[in-house]
C-alpha cells in the first residue's frame, strides 16, 4: 500500500479523537488543520474505481513497503523475516528482494491501500547503517539470497 506523509503541524493536530472518528483521513480535515493542497492528496480517494485505476496507470514500481505491507505467514517463514544484522534503512525492502527472489510478487495498491504518515525526527538514522544495510542488498541481490541466517527463525518454536 501507499503512505502520504503529513507535516509537523498537522501530524501533532491529530487527536485520538480524529482517528476514531476518522476525520483525519479526508482531505477537508487535513487542509482545514495546516496541509497545503497538492496533488498527492488524491491518493485518499475512497472512490474503488479511482483507486483501481490509479494502481493500474502509476509508473510507480511495485515494492515491498514497511510503512503498510502484508505478505502471508510461511512467505515471510521461508525467506527468515527481518534480516536482524541491519538496522533502520532498507530492512523493509530487502525483505521484499529476498521475497521476490522465492518467487512472490508485490501487488501496486498505493491508492488501495493508504496510510498516513506522522512526521518524526530519525535520530537512528545513521550514514553507517545505510552503507552496511546497502551493502547487504547488495550482495543479495547479486547472489539472489531468499532466506538469511539472522532472522525470524531463533524466535520460532517448532510448532509454526
Amino acid at each position: 500500500g501507499g503512505y502520504f506523509k503529513l507535516n509537523d503541524f498537522v501530524s501533532n493536530s491529530i487527536s485520538e479523537i480524529d482517528i476514531k472518528n476518522q476525520s483525519c483521513f479526508q482531505t477537508k480535515w487535513l487542509i482545514e488543520n495546516g496541509l497545503k493542497w497538492n496533488f498527492k492528496l488524491i491518493k485518499l480517494t475512497k472512490n474503488k474505481f479511482f483507486a483501481y485505476f490509479m494502481n493500474w496507470i502509476t509508473p510507480t514500481k511495485k515494492t515491498f513497503n514497511g510503512h503498510n505491507t502484508s505478505c502471508f505467514k510461511e512467505d515471510l517463514i521461508a525467506v527468515n523475516g527481518f534480516n536482524e544484522d541491519m538496522k533502520y534503512g532498507g530492512l523493509d525492502r530487502e525483505i521484499g528482494e529476498r521475497l521476490f527472489h522465492n518467487n512472490i510478487r508485490s501487488k501496486q495498491i498505493r491508492y488501495s491501500a493508504i496510510c498516513l504518515h506522522l512526521n518524526h525526527n530519525r535520530n537512528y538514522a545513521t550514514k553507517d547503517n545505510w552503507l552496511k544495510n546497502n551493502a547487504i542488498r547488495q550482495f543479495n541481490k547479486q547472489n539472489k539470497v531468499i532466506a538469511i541466517q539472522n532472522g525470524l527463525s531463533k524466535y520460532l518454536n517448532n510448532e509454526t
